[in-house]
Order: C-alpha cells, then structure tokens, then sequence
C-alpha cells in the first residue's frame, strides 16, 4: 500500500532532500543571473527590496522563497519567473 506522502503527492517533490534539491537548484539559477548581470547580492537585494543576508540563503538554497518573493526577485534580476523556476526542473 502506498504511503500517504506518495498519495497526496504525485509529482515526488514531497520529501525535505527533495525541496532541498530544489531550493539549491533555484538558488543557483539566482546567483548565475546575478553574476551575469555583475552586481553583488547587496545590489540584488536592494533592487529586491530585501535583505542580502535573505538573498544569500536563497543562492544557498537554505530558503523556500514564496511566489512573490520569486517575482521580486525577477524583476531585479531583469528576467522572467519561469526562467529561474525552469533551473528546478529535473
């Protein structure tokens, strides 16, 4: 029988090594434009309208931004959500 986490979750992004895998790919996917655009993550940050110390977790990939924090992030990054949500996918 399958477990409950496997039945409510069909796209097998449930477990936390998942989200983890997931995190860090959207993370690397924030820094990589910011290093193409050559601004430091205090930059970013301020163009965000958040902290740097915020910004390096998510390039870290120890924070689950939100979907407005992603759009925030976009925008300063002058680039489109789904480019930097399409690095997470397998």
């Amino acid at each position: 029988m399958a477990s409950s986490a496997t039945a409510h979750d069909p796209g097998g992004v449930g477990s936390k090594d998942q989200w983890d895998g997931i995190c860090a790919a959207f993370g690397t996917a924030v820094r990589g434009r910011r290093e193409q655009l050559e601004i430091s993550q205090e930059e970013l940050a301020d163009r965000a309208a958040m902290d740097r110390t915020y910004v390096s977790g998510i390039e870290r990939g120890v924070r689950n931004p939100t979907l407005k924090i992603v759009a925030r992030l976009a925008k300063a990054l002058k680039t489109r959500p789904s480019k930097l949500m399409a690095a997470m996918e397998p």
